[in-house]
């Protein structure tokens, strides 16, 4: 397989600036695999697929509001600064990306908010876009996390052109979200409800959590024709022992497995025993999947409809079969399915 496999046309139209009204009212094509068919049905109709004992494993990381305008010191300059992790809790060190990249050098300050309250210095370069700061404030260590948490904004994606909204602090956030330390939303999750939740949990659907802190790798393109030598961003993954016996049990019962998002079945993949079970997890992982795979977990997944040559698509592919995956993107694109992080979603079984 290689990158130009994953180019498609995607009409300008079909990007979706604001998610749906409800969120469980997003359409949902429905992809059977071995049936090779294809349905078109409304996000709540998912709960017809599931029954008792079956899981969805969700990602329960939280975005945090990573995009800050700030001042460059001397010129008044605006720049935009995307906090990315943070490397050192004590010293207040950031990895970061900053725009426009060519004006910040190291040794540069920059200040933020109206009463320049906060500062950050410029200490080395990463990458083209890259740097690390320190910054510089007066107080605790939480009040410092809450001075970001008020300067910054809703980290939604570039190719959104408008301005954020206030809706958009609790549209861009999973109703499960717990985990704070995600830049990005695990957008799959953004579909459920709270009431289709709940009327999934008394069909007796399970669910088990596992946390990816979704960096902006995942969204990096692809730029070598040989996948094979593409390098994913590392990520941090978190699964614990409550839900490695969900899942495990679910797959001893040959019950459904359901990996919510992309996000999701790459926490679970790089957590599998020699057995094809899933194991605990904590650390960083940088698994890349593209066809062909062999998925050990899941057997089902629901995920949005993806951006040309990502990863994300790559992944998509393995998991459906790459033709049929083709079939149902031209399908989206004549129906008029929107089309990435507010789009609309699809269940593959």
């Amino acid at each position: 397989m290689k990158l130009s496999n994953f180019n498609f046309k995607l009409p300008e139209e079909l990007l979706a600036e604001h998610p749906a009204e409800n969120r469980d009212e997003s359409r949902l094509m429905v992809l059977n695999r071995k049936e090779k068919t294809i349905e078109h049905k409304m996000f709540k109709d998912l709960i017809d697929y599931f029954d008792e004992g079956d899981v969805m494993i969700l990602n329960n990381t939280k975005v945090f509001p990573a995009r800050l305008y700030g001042n460059k010191e001397k010129t008044g300059a605006r720049i935009e600064v995307f906090l990315l992790r943070e490397l050192n809790e004590e010293q207040r060190l950031w990895d970061v990306l900053v725009d426009p990249a060519r004006k910040i050098r190291i040794g540069n300050k920059l200040y933020f908010g109206d009463d320049d309250t906060l500062v950050a210095e410029v200490i080395d370069n990463t990458t083209s876009r890259g740097r690390t700061l320190r910054f510089l404030y007066d107080g605790s260590y939480k009040e410092f996390r809450h001075k970001l948490t008020e300067l910054g904004e809703t980290p939604l994606p570039k190719y959104i052109k408008r301005e954020v909204e206030p809706e958009d602090e609790e549209r861009y956030q999973t109703i499960f979200a717990k985990k704070e330390g995600a830049v990005a939303a695990p957008t799959a999750g953004l579909h459920f409800s709270k009431h289709l939740l709940k009327r999934l949990e008394i069909k007796g659907v399970n669910f088990a959590e596992v946390t990816l802190h979704v960096g902006l790798g995942t969204f990096n393109p692809v730029e070598v024709e040989d996948l094979s030598k593409h390098k994913m961003d590392s990520e941090e993954a978190f699964i614990d022992e409550l839900a490695v016996n969900t899942v495990n049990d679910a797959k001893k019962n040959k019950k459904r497995v359901c990996a919510v998002g992309t996000t999701s079945m790459r926490a679970i993949e790089s957590s599998v025993s020699s057995s094809g079970m899933l194991n605990e997890f904590s650390g960083w992982t940088n698994k890349f999947i593209f066809p062909p795979y062999d998925f050990s977990i899941a057997n089902c997944m629901i995920t949005n409809f993806h951006t040309p040559k990502s990863t994300l698509l790559m992944m998509v592919s393995a998991f459906a079969g790459h033709d049929f995956m083709k079939k149902a993107y031209e399908e989206a694109v004549k129906e008029k399915y929107r089309f990435y992080t507010y789009g609309d979603a699809m269940l593959i079984l």
